[in-house]
């Protein structure tokens, strides 16, 4: 089984403990988690070695293994300023992910968090958000009605069962069953997705969590040899595909802006003669790059794959068409140019008809 996969275990062996009062027997919790109890008690000296207060006592029949439910020693040393600034700065980011997963859970901590606070170190903590914040990310609504659902799928993940599912594509238009190894959970950009395999089709896809119409998780367990991937790691935002060579050149109007930021791991920029700057990535080529590339407008040109630049100036076209000022609505429709079969660039079009209105 993949690290990952131990670490995750390990968290859920610990929650069961601190949620059990009278404590549970090595055969329970193995049992409880499907694996040996050879592999049970190699994950409770883990836990031990990792500093958590582990214990056993004597039960009606066996040993049961408990957690000390006062916590880690030194919690209640105080912290520095620093540390208090540091905790609030990062309330204020949980804040600005309103729809992440595990939202309220760490909400519920900051307030238990608050009320060990006195008055005095309270009120000047409340001024903090004022001065230190995030701006709230664009994300997709009511992601709380899907908690009991990404709990299902946390839960067949880490148990390794096999979930089947009715999936609505929004590729495809309509809803299909799918049988499937979930393996991992992932929040991005703003959304819950579901990363899984699918034997029917021999490999990995993505489903959003929110377009998932029923889920049952089966008693069936799947094997896996391989820890996933980083989610997305091809991508600018929240797709998969296999990587290309794309390499775009920003005019000196944007050059700043785009260096200090890294788009993409991959990314190389090299600043040419004239202030631009030329940038290289290993990405997918899906949608999240070509709305990063049409986000900048005429600030930026793809120069290869010629392909994606290509797609790029069929949006523009298609985009400007909706725009273009005293055309009857059927004329851009009409509007071709015969020798590329794309639609006319405006410009062109405007001066082709001043031509015809001269002639006649």
């Amino acid at each position: 089984m993949p690290r990952s996969r131990e670490v995750v275990r390990q968290w859920q062996v610990l929650r069961s403990l601190a949620a059990s009062r009278q404590g549970l027997t090595v055969d329970a919790l193995a049992a409880e988690y499907g694996v040996t109890t050879r592999t049970l008690r190699r994950d409770l000296a883990a836990l031990e070695r990792a500093g958590f207060p582990l214990f056993q006592e004597p039960g009606a029949d066996r040993l049961r293994w408990r957690v000390e439910v006062r916590g880690l020693a030194g919690l209640d040393a105080g912290f520095s300023l620093i540390e208090l600034c540091a905790l609030y700065f990062s309330r204020a980011t949980l804040e600005s992910l309103a729809g992440a997963p595990f939202h309220e859970e760490l909400s519920r901590t900051f307030a238990r968090f608050e009320h060990g606070l006195a008055p005095g170190m309270r009120a000047f903590l409340d001024r903090l958000p004022h001065v230190v914040g995030a701006k709230q990310t664009g994300g997709k609504r009511a992601l709380s009605r899907h908690r009991e659902r990404m709990t299902q799928l946390l839960e067949a993940s880490v148990q390794c069962r096999k979930v089947r599912m009715r999936y609505y594509s929004l590729t495809s238009g309509r809803a299909k069953n799918y049988d499937v190894d979930p393996l991992r959970v992932v929040y991005a950009e703003g959304g819950l997705y579901l990363i899984a395999h699918v034997p029917e089709y021999g490999e990995d896809r993505t489903f959003a969590i929110e377009r998932i119409e029923s889920l049952t998780v089966m008693e069936e367990r799947f094997i896996t040899s391989k820890s996933p991937s980083t989610a997305f790691a091809h991508s600018l935002g929240a797709f998969s595909g296999t990587p290309e060579r794309v390499e775009v050149v920003v005019d000196p109007r944007l050059a700043a802006y785009v260096t200090e930021r890294e788009w993409h791991s991959s990314q190389q920029v090299r600043q040419l003669p004239d202030g631009s700057v030329r940038v290289e990535l290993h990405v997918s080529i899906d949608w999240a790059l070509r709305r990063w590339i049409l986000g900048f407008g005429s600030r930026i040109r793809v120069i290869a794959p010629s392909s994606l630049a290509d797609d790029i100036l069929d949006e523009l076209d298609a985009a400007r068409m909706q725009y273009a000022p005293d055309l009857d609505l059927e004329q851009p429709r009409a509007a071709w140019d015969l020798v590329s079969q794309r639609p006319l660039p405006f410009a062109d079009f405007q001066r082709l008809s001043l031509a015809g209105e001269s002639r006649s």
